[in-house]
């Protein structure tokens, strides 16, 4: 579920950023609605995943495929261009999702650290 949660997340950023792009800085009113409405559930899911996965992980995925997503969205909907350095940035950032992912904390170790932080909150 927790995963599910993190998509949820991740597609709350996507919509947030696009409509941060169509609001021209704030300057129009239904793109601005959307982008704080977006945010909010994307912010709110991911804290949802956050109670099971761990925070580097979870984070590097969010921020990894709203990376790589955002820079597709802004080349085939705001027809942006990109060149060879963004797509080696690109690329090291799945790079490092994938690393992280491999080799990063497990999830026993998140619950381990989330159990121990709820004894010393609740104390």
């Amino acid at each position: 579920m927790a995963y599910l949660f993190l998509a949820i997340s991740i597609v709350g950023e996507l919509i947030g950023t696009s409509m941060l792009k169509a609001s021209e800085g704030f300057t129009r009113l239904y793109p601005t609605l959307f982008t704080i409405v977006a945010f909010v559930i994307s912010f709110f899911f991911i804290s949802l995943s956050l109670k099971t996965l761990p925070l580097n992980m979870t984070y590097a995925i969010w921020s990894g495929v709203g990376a790589v997503a955002t820079t597709l969205i802004s080349v085939l909907i705001w027809k942006e261009k990109i060149n060879t350095g963004s797509i080696a940035g690109i690329a090291l950032i799945v790079i490092g999702v994938v690393v992280l992912n491999l080799f990063g904390a497990g999830h026993g170790e998140a619950k381990a650290t989330t159990e121990a932080t709820g004894s010393i909150v609740q104390k």
